[in-house]
């Protein structure tokens, strides 16, 4: 029987996906780009590029990407003029932050990121629409052509990354294209790329991935495996390369019902892997059985090198392409909270609580992957609890299920007046709402990866590449639940306030349902947001609340506050300039 809709299932953010900063209602998502060059042009109208030129592939770019890469509100930087590089080549890191998060997923700008990755989800998640690619005959990528004793993958600007890492790695943002010898589908994957020379590289994939199946089922008929690496593909591309996309389905088709039209490819000249046409760069060879070289150590995505060094597949590289002034994306793990924890705790969420809701748990009212176990390591789920045993079922599924399968650590579940995405809420209700001797439940031998740092050296070295998990009941106990005590803040229904703005710019906020209403003298707060090149809500819920102490008013509450200063200097900024007089030419 096919899952019904949950009454509960888009409550918390349903008012709110669509709209505008200003509030105003928004057509349907859709991207504004095809590739990473129209991207990136986005970026910059959105303000959010930084240029940078001559910097060391050696050193320089991945010192600057370490840093920029923990800070949602730094800039996407651009690295030019890399010496010793293809003229004209760059390097693009950070692209997942700011704005340009929503930008990417084709999103208005004001949504958070509880309400980007709940519109992620419904909108295309939830119904995966697949629109199969297009197959075209040329395209940019064929710009410029490296074959034969011409190939040399040293000469693009793929950097050190970090210090201690075994070599360059032009394979952070990128994504394997290979094709099952069995059942014929393509994956798109992305796995780490590691430069050996001039014209061959090494790459790592975790045991149990799509590609590394593949991997596997050529190494056991004897045959070499064809692959193409692209190593500036669009975002979204890269995004679903990244995500828990279902066994079977291609990434290209999931893309194409995302944009709502194929994405056009051409056969590769060499392996006949469908590359995108307007791809940046494409690494094209094979991996000959029994071929490997030592790969690593790479700082990985746990924030440790976890996995040290390992014989890996040798891809014996026999062309590449590029366009002009080719762009290298790169996206590269740093410990901890990073980039790649914002892009995948956004999309990973949505997937998650979809997961949950298609293996028939009824009352899900969010689910959130949080950015510092990397979006795998700590999942939360919020439900509504409508029987015993819900939570705990909730809290299972979200363990095993394809999202949450690999290398998880801890699944925390709770009820639905917690935010779940609010790290300091949900550790809230797990101190408070948990026992350690009845609410968690230990699952052992799960899915894990050499890359998890709590695995024994002995065990790895023995093949054993699995953990436990911590399911945790963070929810009032079902059978005296109504007997909880109650938590000494208003409820979200009380919540609503409306404000006054008067022309000085202090604001009176009114909470009409408790019969209260306070003036904060505000001014000086407004002047604050006017220093924002743009609305800044995340920003504003950090600072705002240093300058100002507001008696009995809860976080949710001040949150809205801070909505209804980010409108009102919205529309400020886009309000129409007054109609000047045209005095009388003499």
């Amino acid at each position: 029987m096919a899952t019904q809709p949950d009454s509960n299932s888009d409550r918390i953010v349903g008012d709110r996906i669509g709209a505008t900063a200003d509030g105003a209602a928004d057509p349907q998502p859709h991207l504004v780009y095809d590739d990473l060059r129209q991207w990136l042009d986005e970026a910059r109208r959105l303000g959010e590029v930084k240029q940078v030129s001559g910097l060391s592939w050696q050193e320089d770019i991945g010192m600057v990407s370490g840093v920029a890469m923990h800070d949602d509100g730094a800039p996407c930087f651009v690295f030019d003029d890399v010496p010793g590089t293809i003229a004209g080549s760059r390097v693009l890191v950070n692209f997942f932050g700011g704005k340009r998060k929503n930008m990417t997923l084709g999103f208005p700008t004001g949504l958070s990121k509880l309400e980007l990755s709940e519109g992620f989800r419904t909108s295309f998640m939830g119904p995966m629409t697949r629109i199969p690619p297009k197959y075209v005959n040329d395209g940019p990528i064929f710009e410029n052509v490296m074959t034969g004793d011409d190939i040399d993958v040293t000469r693009f600007p793929a950097p050190k990354w970090h210090a201690g890492d075994g070599g360059r790695y032009i394979g952070t943002g990128s994504f394997n294209v290979t094709r099952d010898p069995d059942e014929g589908w393509i994956n798109c994957g992305t796995y780490r790329v590691m430069i050996h020379d001039a014209k061959t590289a090494g790459f790592y994939i975790s045991p149990g991935k799509h590609g590394r199946q593949m991997r596997d089922k050529y190494q056991a008929r004897g045959e070499r495996m064809p692959v193409a690496v692209v190593c500036g593909g669009d975002p979204m591309t890269f995004l679903m390369a990244s995500s828990e996309v279902p066994y079977g389905v291609s990434e290209y088709e999931v893309v194409g019902g995302i944009r709502g039209k194929p994405v056009e490819v051409v056969n590769g000249p060499i392996t006949g892997l469908p590359i995108p046409a307007n791809a940046e760069i494409v690494i094209e060879g094979f991996v000959e059985p029994g071929n490997e070289r030592v790969e690593g150590p790479f700082a990985e995505w746990t924030g440790y090198y976890a996995s040290d060094l390992r014989p890996e597949p040798v891809l014996d590289i026999k062309a590449i392409y590029y366009r002009n002034d080719p762009i290298l994306l790169g996206c590269v793990p740093q410990r901890p909270p990073d980039e790649i924890c914002r892009y995948r705790a956004v999309v990973r969420s949505g997937l998650l609580r979809e997961n949950i809701q298609k293996a028939g748990v009824p009352g899900i009212t969010a689910a959130w992957a949080h950015e510092v176990g990397n979006a795998r390591l700590l999942l939360a789920v919020a439900v509504h609890q409508r029987y015993p045993g819900h939570a705990k079922q909730a809290g299972h599924i979200a363990a095993m299920c394809h999202v949450g399968a690999y290398c998880g650590r801890y699944v925390i579940v709770v009820d639905d007046d917690v935010d779940v995405s609010n790290l300091e809420e949900l550790v809230w209700a797990l101190l408070t709402r948990s026992d350690p001797a009845t609410s968690i439940d230990i699952i052992r031998n799960a899915w894990s990866t050499p890359l998890d740092p709590r695995i024994e050296p002995e065990r790895k070295a023995a093949g054993d590449l699995t953990n436990s998990r911590a399911v945790i009941d963070a929810c009032r106990p079902w059978h005296w639940r109504d007997q909880f005590p109650k938590v000494s803040t208003p409820s979200p229904e009380l919540e609503h306030v409306a404000f006054e703005v008067d022309r000085s710019g202090a604001v009176t906020v009114h909470a009409k349902q408790l019969g209260q209403s306070f003036g904060l003298p505000l001014a000086a707060a407004l002047q604050r947001i006017d220093e924002f090149k743009a609305p800044d809500r995340a920003r504003l819920l950090r600072e705002l609340p240093d300058y100002y102490s507001v008696p009995g008013c809860h976080a949710a509450t001040f949150a809205h506050i801070v909505d209804g200063l980010v409108r009102h200097q919205y529309n400020q900024a886009h309000a129409p300039a007054p109609a000047k007089s045209r005095k009388a030419k003499r």
